[in-house]
Formats: C-alpha cells, sequence, structure tokens
C-alpha cells in the first residue's frame, strides 16, 4: 500500500482567543484534539504529513508529530515543512525561531516559492493539497472572515479533498467532503 499523507492547516496565534497563552485550556483543548486527529489518520494509514511552518497550528502540529516519531508504535511517522519562502521567519522572536529550527532538525524541508508575501503563502498552501490526500484544519468553516488557512480549505474542497475540520473555539470535528475519506483508503489499499 502507497503511503497516504495529509496536509495540516490552522490560524496563527493572534486569531485566537488566548493568542500566544499556550497553556490557556482552549489552547491545551486544541493540542489534544489536534493529536487526537493525527493518531487517527496514521491509523487510517496517513503516515506522511504537510505542514506549512508557520507560528500557531503549524507548529503545535509538527511538534506533536515530532513527539508521536519518538514511541515506536508511530516511529514510521513522517512530515515535511513546506516553507513559503526563504526568510519568511526572519520577523520572529528568538524563542519561535528556536522552537522552529528543532522542528527543522526533525522535518524533511521544501521552500516552495520565490515570491515575498501573499503569493508564496498561497503557493505553499496550493502545494500542500496538491500533494496530499487530506486535510486537516483548525478552522471554523467561517466563509465571512477571508484568512490563508479559509483559502486553503475552500482550494481542498475544490479538488475533493476529504476534510477534517476542529472547530477553533470549542475543539468539535466537523467534515468536508467526508465521503472521500474512505475511498481514499480504499484506494490507497487496492495499490
Amino acid at each position: 500500500m502507497g503511503k497516504l499523507s495529509c496536509a495540516i492547516t490552522g490560524h496563527r496565534p493572534t486569531r485566537f482567543k488566548f493568542k500566544y497563552c499556550e497553556d490557556n485550556n482552549g489552547c491545551v483543548q486544541l493540542k489534544k484534539r489536534l493529536k487526537k486527529q493525527i493518531i487517527r489518520l496514521y491509523e487510517m494509514g496517513v503516515h506522511h504529513f504537510w505542514v506549512g511552518g508557520a507560528l500557531g497550528v503549524d507548529m503545535w502540529a509538527a511538534e506533536i508529530l515530532i513527539l508521536l516519531k519518538t514511541q515506536p508504535e508511530y516511529s514510521d511517522i513522517s512530515f515535511t515543512l513546506a516553507l513559503p519562502f526563504d526568510g519568511y521567519d526572519e520577523k520572529w522572536d528568538s524563542h519561535s525561531k528556536n522552537r522552529m529550527q528543532l522542528i527543522r532538525h526533525h522535518a524533511g524541508i521544501i521552500v516552495v516559492s520565490d515570491k515575498y508575501g501573499t503569493a508564496g503563502y498561497s503557493e505553499r498552501n496550493h502545494y500542500m493539497v496538491d500533494h496530499a490526500d487530506c486535510l486537516l484544519a483548525i478552522y471554523d468553516n467561517d466563509r465571512s472572515i477571508r484568512s490563508g488557512t479559509g483559502m486553503t480549505v475552500h482550494y481542498a474542497e475544490k479538488k475533493k479533498l476529504p476534510v477534517i475540520l476542529i472547530h477553533p473555539e470549542h475543539a468539535k470535528i466537523g467534515y468536508i467532503n467526508e465521503q472521500y475519506l474512505n475511498n481514499m483508503i480504499e484506494c490507497k489499499e487496492k495499490e
């Protein structure tokens, strides 16, 4: 069976009520739900993940993947950081840069674009979706607010990828194109 992959997306800390306070109960709950969904996907045959390298959800997901990879039952998990462009993180604080340096040490890395700014982020998001079998997003599916996460979810939806949504406020699970989730697994099992 071929290796299934999942792209992970979500907002930066400023879009959450708790902002950068990761010991806030809301953040702790989101991270637990994210980990639980990654494990669920792993059990469904998804062993490779695409992560965008941003602050917030991307960083949390990468750290969860690193932690899981240290456990024997998940030792074959792999992930690739799909970075939008060189220097995208140059204005980050030193703590965040150090966290990302550790993540880079454990990940495959690809720099997707040479375009600085919004165009580079958009290319990165499309690249991850184009190379994934499904998408896991911490996103409330509120289409009235324009965001990179929203555009990534909508792009995956158009491409008929299964999308698993974790609501950013109450961590409930929702789906887009749910019927394709089982089809994705059945197709890979036949390969």
